[in-house]
Parts: structure tokens; sequence; C-alpha cells
């Protein structure tokens, strides 16, 4: 196995056993202990001491760990670009699980959540989302000749097919939201388990971004991406605050409005594989009305 794969999985399974693990520069953060209150002054505190806290998932092309420990992804790239920007030239990333990333925020672990955190109508009630930075579909990972002929959640729910997902993620919610019966999912704590999961005969796809399982499953020969799911709700991200960080948030939007007009959006963007002009027109007020 490569060192970089090793170092990935690794900081992974540190994650799901102490809850998060933090990552960036030379310095390991502590995720265990929370944070100082901010109090809503996140933004000044920020350009004092030249970096923000947030949190990330390591899943390539949203979020990535370095083997130095440096962190990157389309993500983290747009808020680095954003930040610096606002006269914080840093940011520290810090490896959590889903379903922690708005409780570890609210309880001032991290600063912001910067990790293609899906809006929907529950995650837009307890923080302030920036307006989007990437529009994405969803797809199943499944083997060679899609066995199951699994295209929508319908299809999951029609065949009795098993599904792989990450818990607390957004596809975790698209099922749910589908009434596909529990026991039809399998939880998995990262994405190397969840394709191993299907190779091992214990569900029979897993559930991603379309980008995600293409990063995953490059050079894979006995594995294939379906198309996007028609009948998945449009997925889009933003950057997430703390309802206190009023200040934060909108000098934040301002200064992304004036990246994502910019051709340094497009290259990042596109670096990740993403479509810059995915965004325009998309709005936050739009992407929280998803359900879930």
């Amino acid at each position: 196995m490569a060192t970089s794969d090793w170092t990935r999985r690794d900081v992974l399974r540190r994650a799901a056993a102490a809850g998060a693990v933090a990552i960036g520069g030379p310095t390991l953060l502590s995720a265990c202990g929370g944070g100082e209150p901010r109090g809503g002054d996140t933004l000044s505190v920020g350009r004092q001491q030249g970096f923000l806290r947030v949190a990330i998932a390591n899943e390539p092309p949203y979020t990535k760990v370095n083997p130095d420990g440096t962190v990157t992804g389309v993500e983290p790239d747009i808020a680095r670009a954003v930040l610096k920007n606002l006269g914080i030239k840093e940011l520290q990333g810090i490896v959590a699980p889903y379903d922690q990333m708005i409780p570890g925020l609210q309880a001032s672990r991290w600063d912001m959540v910067t990790a293609g955190l899906f809006m929907k109508q529950s995650r837009c009630a307890e923080v302030l989302y920036s307006e989007p930075t990437i529009v994405s579909t969803e797809s199943f990972g499944v083997l060679k000749g899609n066995p199951k002929n699994l295209t929508t959640v319908a299809s999951v729910k029609e065949t009795g097919a098993k599904v792989a997902v990450l818990g607390g993620a957004f596809e975790e919610g698209i099922l749910k939201d589908a009434d596909v019966p529990s026991n039809q999912m399998v939880s998995v704590r990262d994405n190397r388990s969840g394709i191993e999961t299907v190779k091992a005969g214990r569900a029979d796809a897993f559930f991603l971004p379309t980008l995600s399982l293409n990063d995953l499953l490059e050079g894979d020969n006995s594995m294939e991406v379906t198309p996007p799911v028609e009948d998945a709700p449009t997925t889009g991200a933003g950057h997430a605050f703390r309802k206190t960080d009023e200040e934060l948030h909108a000098a934040y939007n301002k200064e992304l409005a004036k990246l994502k007009a910019s051709e340094e959006f497009a290259k990042i963007s596109r670096k990740w594989g993403f479509d810059p002009s995915a965004v325009e027109g998309v709005t936050t007020e739009e992407l929280c009305k998803t359900p879930g």
C-alpha cells in the first residue's frame, strides 16, 4: 500500500476513535476539548492569530489531507482564498465525522465547516451557511456491470438492495427521506470502508457524490460509478458558521462573491473536477429548502 493511502486511512481511524483529529501545518491540534468561546468576534480573532480552525472530512475532491498533514481539496482551497482576502493567512484543518461537524462548530472546537457539508433544512436551521461554493451530483459505486441495476433511490427500495453510506452524511439522509428501510442501509466509517463493503458483498452499492466515487475508483477495474442518480435532490454546499458569527459570515459572503467572479475561483473548481458555472444562479436559500 502507498504511504499516502496509509496516512489517510490512519487519520480517519484515529478520527473515529477520538471523535476528530486535527491537522494543519506543523501543529497537531486537539479536537477533544472544546475551544474557547468566540462570542461573535471570530473574524477579529482570526486576523489577530493569523488562522481559523476548519472542520473537514478527508473526502477528495471536497477535502483532502496530504501526507505532510497540510489540508487541500476544493472546499479548503476556496476557504483559504477567501480568508486571505479577509486578512486571515491560513486555516488549520480538523478531520471530523459529518455528524459531529455542526455540534463541534457550536461547541467552538472549530470556527468553520469547509467540508462539502451539503445544505438541507435541518442543517440550515442550526448554522449560517455561506452562498454556495459547489454544486454536485450523487451516484452509486457498484460492482462492474451493476448487477442489481441500481440507477435511482427508487430502484434501491424496489430491489431490496443494501447500500453503504457514511454515518450522518447527506446520502444517508436521502435514503431516510425516501423511506428506505434501515436494514437496507449499511453504515461505514470512511470512503475506503464503503468500497470494501461492496467488494465483500455486504452491500450492493456505496452512495456518495459522483466526483468522490470517481476519485476513489480511479484505476479500479472491479467497480464502476453509475450516472448521477436522477431522483436524488439537488446537492450543494457552502461553508458553515456559528449563528453568533454574523460579522464573519457577512464579510465572508462579500469576499466569496468577489472570488466567484474571478478566474481564481474557476481555476480552483476545475482543478478538483468541478464546473465553476454550476454555482451560477444557485442560492443558499434555494439549497436550504432541500428536505432532511
